[in-house]
């Protein structure tokens, strides 16, 4: 069965680093979806500079003026497209569109704000500290704190664009530095050796969890993307209790943000074996190696109905912040 929508406007490309992985999404999307006899346009998201967005912004309004859809379909990764811009647009020309509100979109995607709202929900995180351009890295406290190896990363990329693996305090300074290259805020933190998983969120609904298991030393962008060789368990092999304990979290993670529709959850087990929340994804990928597809596949949903579902979680709510501030009062306790 069709979607309710006549036409249905899919939304790919943007400026940010991710642009050639957000076409593969949206190729995706418009490609099952056509398939399937959907009504579809697909919307290119022109590139601009990070200090031209105003520019970027009067493009797309015109954009918006020449066509005429009933929803927007955002498979727009990175800034401008997972940072609440593009879709405070949409909610200023009274388009739906998929996923989650602009502030919620903003909280996710930047991590230094997304983790001092998962501590004040009591949701693990990793250790970490903050850094900006001024930094001394003789007075970085994580390194008294813990034994290499680091964490480098950029507060707002996604996709593990400028993420470095530190080894030794040798290769700290250069790590900051191509971390700082994307963004002007850096996140230092505990490498986490254990496991790494990802639980998408569908609705009110924890899909499948996934074990990554990558054959470079990190997940990183080419293991993401390029590396045939990388293992996904699905549903991840998990004792009952972990897996219930993994599925809370993740609830709280994207309901602390506000989120709403669907994300994609983040986490890695410490040498303890319990979990810390990395990252909520609020577009998370959509190509034929993406983890929220392989996630609903697992759940008996094919890639068209995954697709539908999320147009159907869409909302005419413009001006008003999607998604709700709840989380679940069960208390998380490490036995």
């Amino acid at each position: 069965m069709k979607s309710k929508f006549k036409k249905i406007g899919v939304l790919m490309g943007g400026p940010s680093e991710e642009r050639e992985i957000s076409f593969q999404s949206g190729k995706a999307v418009s490609n099952v979806l056509k398939k399937n006899d959907e009504d579809i346009v697909e919307i290119i998201i022109p590139k601009c500079k990070f200090r031209k967005q105003d520019e970027l912004k009067k493009k797309i309004y015109k954009i918006f003026s020449k066509i005429n859809i009933d929803i927007g379909f955002i498979a727009l990764h990175g800034w401008f497209g997972e940072d609440g811009q593009v879709q405070s647009i949409l909610d200023d020309l009274q388009i739906p569109y998929t996923g989650s509100g602009p502030v919620a979109c903003m909280k996710a995607l930047n991590k230094v704000t997304s983790r001092s709202i998962f501590k004040k929900f009591d949701i693990p995180v990793p250790d970490y500290e903050i850094l900006d351009s001024n930094y001394n890295i003789s007075n970085v406290n994580i390194l008294t704190n813990h034994k290499f190896p680091l964490v480098v990363k950029p507060s707002n990329q996604g996709s593990s664009i400028g993420l470095s693996i530190v080894k030794n305090l040798n290769e700290l300074d250069a790590a900051i530095k191509k971390a700082l290259k994307y963004d002007s805020c850096v996140i230092i933190e505990e490498y986490l050796s254990g496991k790494e998983l990802t639980a998408g969120i569908l609705g009110d609904e924890v899909l499948p969890i996934i074990e990554i298991i990558p054959k470079e030393k990190f997940y990183n962008f080419k293991a993401k993307y390029k590396d045939v060789t990388t293992e996904y368990i699905v549903p991840a092999k998990l004792s009952q209790r972990l897996e219930n304990i993994i599925r809370d979290i993740s609830f709280k993670a994207h309901y602390s943000l506000g989120c709403s529709g669907f994300s994609r959850v983040d986490i890695k087990l410490d040498k303890n074996g319990y979990p810390r929340v990395l990252e909520v994804n609020t577009i998370p990928g959509l190509t034929a190696k993406s983890l929220l597809p392989k996630a609903a596949k697992a759940a008996g949903i094919s890639f068209y109905d995954l697709c539908k579902i999320i147009l159907g979680y869409a909302k005419n709510n413009f001006g008003i912040e999607r998604g709700t501030i709840y989380v679940k009062k069960k208390e998380i306790k490490k036995e």
